[in-house]
């Protein structure tokens, strides 16, 4: 499997997550972590990434 498409699909994941969160800080938090997981992907860093999208998702819980 390619990473970047596993990349790809979680950013999926944890925008649609972000979208159905209630606004609030858990939500400007996640969004902060999105920015930089999308700044990570577009310089082609997966783990980076991957990364940021753990710290988008674990602000959303």
């Amino acid at each position: 499997m390619n990473i970047s498409n596993t990349t790809a699909e979680k950013m999926k994941s944890v925008k649609a997550a972000w979208d159905k969160a209630p606004d609030g800080a858990k939500k400007d938090a996640a969004l902060t972590h999105y920015k930089a997981a999308e700044k990570a992907q577009t310089a082609k860093n997966d783990a980076e990434c991957m990364k940021a999208l753990d710290e988008a998702t674990n602000a959303l819980a």
